[in-house]
């Protein structure tokens, strides 16, 4: 009996041994949910425009590919006034835990947004207001609308430059501004056109204000203008025998133009994209501006990838030379090559906004060597003393 006993007790004892061994195993195989993080992106035009619009769509598919933590979703073609709905849509409904608002007229949306889901994050492109939980980024162009600017003052005949210009904000007048001081350094006696359609995505004002502008001797057009239409305008005016050079914008626009586009600035918005999303996700994320340029990676020269200069206009650029103060007499060619060199240099990076500059209205705005700095050019409201033309209040 006393070993009958014994046998059940040692049978309890290794029952009970295995079901607390089970029980700790299971709670050690118990897995850790990875983090995951939802991105809305809300465009003020169309993801076809091949323009802005299409350029971050572009660095959203990039980032979306990159991190499998990721999910995105995006709003295409919102109008600045329906901006905050489509946030609350974004926060509310798609549970996004950052939202990118793409358009410098979505500022004030974004800073209320902001306040309103201290929660969140939120990023606005090319703005400058900044909260605890609001940042700003942006891709600047005026190192490359310089470099653009030097090859439309070597390559007009007519000496009548046009630009078409879409909203007068910061941006747009900073750009254009370096335009033309790029063409007043290989052509003092050059001129800049400006005319405004007062819209980010209209091809056919744009295309009516390139043809005006052509109609008033215009030979160059530069444009900031969400689609191809500048390029088109150019190109069929070459094809029938009128050469118009253009200088394209923000995405890959040389086969809409192969006789008519030089060059032209090109965007990589994934860089941005990648940097600020992996602070979010590494909990390193700080309210900033977040720049980029040249030397960054997010622009490059050209009216394609890997095409600096169209072919058809680099003997024209060689054979065109100026005298510059330290490096002598060099062609228009090689000079935007230096410069390009000079601008990815983070010790001796060039600044064309250098003084003395003045304004079209002849007020001094930069002294002697004096030279532009981050918050004149980010919220500049004049324009250089080669640009014909108002900006709208």
């Amino acid at each position: 009996m006393k070993k009958f006993v014994g046998l059940i007790l040692v049978g309890l004892i290794i029952l009970l041994s295995f079901s607390i061994s089970c029980k700790t195993e299971e709670t050690e195989v118990i897995p850790t949910e990875e983090k995951k993080i939802k991105a809305g992106f809300i465009y003020v035009g169309p993801i076809g425009d091949f323009g802005w619009s299409h350029a971050h769509e572009q660095g959203r598919k990039y980032v979306a590919e990159k991190f499998p933590w990721l999910e995105t979703t995006y709003v295409e073609a919102v109008a600045e006034a329906d901006c905050p709905r489509i946030i609350d849509r974004l926060i509310n409904e798609e549970k996004c835990d950052i939202v990118f608002t793409t358009s410098f007229g979505y500022m004030d949306a974004t800073v209320e947004a902001a306040k309103k889901y201290p929660d969140k994050l939120f990023m606005h492109c090319s703005g400058y207001k900044l909260d605890k939980n609001l940042g700003t980024y942006f891709i600047d162009f005026y190192e490359l609308y310089y470099l653009n600017g030097l090859m439309a003052g070597a390559l007009t005949k007519s000496n009548k430059i046009g630009y078409v210009g879409a909203q007068p904000t910061p941006e747009v007048v900073r750009h254009i501004n370096a335009f033309a001081l790029g063409i007043k350094e290989s052509n003092p006696n050059a001129k800049v056109y400006v005319t405004w359609i007062n819209s980010w995505y209209d091809p056919a004002k744009a295309k009516e204000a390139a043809e005006s502008l052509i109609a008033q001797g215009v030979d160059t057009l530069a444009f900031t203008e969400d689609s191809t239409a500048t390029v088109e305008v150019g190109q069929d005016y070459t094809k029938k025998g009128k050469q118009i050079y253009t200088f394209s914008h923000y995405s890959p626009m040389l086969k809409y133009g192969e006789d008519s586009v030089v060059s032209g600035q090109l965007v990589n918005w994934g860089i941005a994209y990648e940097e600020i999303l992996m602070r979010l996700y590494t909990n390193t994320w700080i309210s900033k501006d977040y720049l980029y340029f040249l030397k960054e990676g997010g622009c490059e020269l050209g009216g394609d990838f890997g095409v600096p200069i169209n072919p058809k206009f680099e003997n024209d650029l060689k054979n065109k030379k100026i005298k510059d103060k330290l490096l002598g007499e060099i062609s228009i060619y090689d000079l935007v090559m230096k410069r390009i060199e000079q601008f990815k240099d983070p010790v001796a990076k060039y600044n064309p906004f250098v003084g003395p500059l003045y304004d079209n209205k002849g007020n001094l705005k930069l002294k002697e060597g004096e030279e532009g700095t981050y918050n004149m050019l980010w919220s500049i409201d004049w324009f250089v003393d080669n640009v014909v033309g108002e900006i709208p209040k």
